[in-house]
């Protein structure tokens, strides 16, 4: 029997017609995905009114040399949580290592790090994550609704939050115009 193929460090892309305007059109970054379930943190849509000053401030860290970025709403489960999706270069003792393409981070310490200029080269917040339950994600993916890509630095960190989606479909290469939320099984 074949192993369950898992989806750590890969980008679930949400396909049209996902059923669930909260995914539409959303990139999310797989942190963890085994036979326990799946969390990942979504990169297609930023957080309205609260920059990463703001979010500092909240948990009474002083900005310091941190840019003021935009938050991205990492999904719809515990929308008060925040996470670091970051570079290799940078780990704390709970950071999660996604294979050598990101780490995920979700203390205090590298907030502080940022702060201070000592945090790592790139990366994202984001406040809540998508989760799956054992086998959810595996029914979603035969259901059609969603779609599978490895990840990299660019999509993670240079593109632009409006066309990541479309960008990340492009570089698999796939022409988003061209999907449709019809499907059908064969």
């Amino acid at each position: 029997m074949d192993e369950p193929k898992y989806l750590s460090g890969q980008l679930l892309l949400a396909m049209p017609g996902i059923g669930d305007p909260r995914f539409e059109k959303a990139v999310i970054a797989m942190c963890v995905h085994d036979e326990n379930g799946a969390l990942g943190i979504g990169l297609g849509r930023i957080v309205p009114r609260i920059g990463f000053h703001e979010l500092l401030r909240q948990v009474e860290i002083e900005p310091g040399s941190a840019p003021d970025v935009a938050i991205h709403l990492g999904g719809p489960v515990e929308p008060q949580r925040g996470f670091l999706l970051h570079t290799p270069d940078w780990g704390g003792e709970e950071s999660i290592h996604v294979g050598d393409r990101w780490v995920l981070t979700a203390t205090l310490d590298i907030l502080r790090a940022i702060a201070e200029g000592r945090g790592p080269s790139r990366w994202i917040a984001a406040l809540g994550y998508a989760g799956w339950g054992p086998g959810q994600l595996e029914g979603e993916l035969c259901g059609n609704g969603w779609f599978a890509t490895p990840g990299n630095e660019g999509l993670l960190y240079d593109s632009d939050v409006g066309s990541r989606w479309a960008a990340a479909f492009r570089g698999a290469g796939v022409d988003p115009r061209l999907l449709t939320s019809d499907f059908g099984t064969a």
